[in-house]
């Protein structure tokens, strides 16, 4: 894989995994995908996640988590707001609420990577990231 989006990769390898049911997804592990990782595992969204590889073949292991009967995936979108080519930055009246709070956003900020719930409440804007519900 060239020098790509490391976030868009790993939204679309969960969403990918989600769609077909599986337990488990394996995405390259930086500290950005850790960080939105560690989101997503706060707010209950996956199940839980770890380190896995070794040096530069390191992954993170996603558990995916699923709900009722038929296991409909928690996460229904994953949304890439701010891309490569166009970053999206809001300030912190300008946070955007997804889907009137049922939903996060996910934000990068001076303070590190966090939702917009906090964000708002530490009263700090950012780049935002993704949309996920």
């Amino acid at each position: 894989m060239a020098a790509n989006d490391t976030i868009s990769d790993m939204l679309t390898r969960i969403r990918n995994a989600g769609a077909v049911r599986h337990a488990v997804t394996h995405v390259p592990s930086t500290r950005m995908t850790r960080d939105i990782a560690r989101v997503l595992k706060a707010e209950g969204f996956i199940a839980d996640y770890e380190e896995v590889g070794e040096g530069v073949k390191k992954e993170l292991a996603l558990a995916l988590k699923y709900k009722g009967r038929n296991r409909q995936p928690i996460i229904s979108t994953l949304k890439r707001v701010s891309k490569p080519g166009l970053r999206v930055y809001k300030n912190r009246k300008e946070l955007p609420r997804v889907l009137g709070g049922i939903g996060i956003a996910i934000i990068s900020t001076s303070h590190g990577i966090m939702t917009d719930r906090d964000a708002r409440r530490q009263g700090i804007g950012g780049e935002v990231l993704c949309y996920v519900w």
